[in-house]
């Protein structure tokens, strides 16, 4: 079974840097595709950043280009989003998700999702 296990969310003010992490357990790490998606109270969960099993390929949504970086260790089984210069209206409650397949930056294309860790961001 897989899970997956979010760390790294907080309160910061704007402009400050976050780094979250997720780990995995009960899957081949390496063959997965793996994402970050975010969520606010009463909205649809909105793509954040992919990334390949390889690292090869990398997308991040436009709201985050050039200030939020997706990674991973598949030694340590584990995918982080470096988030930078952050704003207010990132404030979010922060998922990692897995599929085994092709990348994808629907939320309703993966079926593995953490339990999500809150990132909160004052002005």
């Amino acid at each position: 079974q897989v899970q997956l296990v979010e760390s790294g969310g907080g309160l910061v003010q704007a402009g400050d840097s976050l780094r979250l992490s997720c780990t995995a357990s009960g899957l081949i790490f390496s063959r997965y595709v793996m994402a970050w998606f975010r969520q606010v109270p009463g909205k649809e969960r909105e793509f954040v950043a992919v990334i390949s099993g390889g690292s090869s390929v990398k997308f991040h949504a436009d709201s985050v280009k050039g200030r939020f970086t997706i990674s991973r260790d598949n030694a340590e089984n584990t995918v982080y989003l470096q988030m930078n210069s952050l704003k207010p209206e990132d404030t979010a409650l922060y998922y990692c998700a897995a599929r085994n397949g092709l990348i994808k930056k629907a939320a309703s294309d993966y079926g593995d999702w953490g339990q999500g860790t809150q990132v909160t961001v004052s002005s």
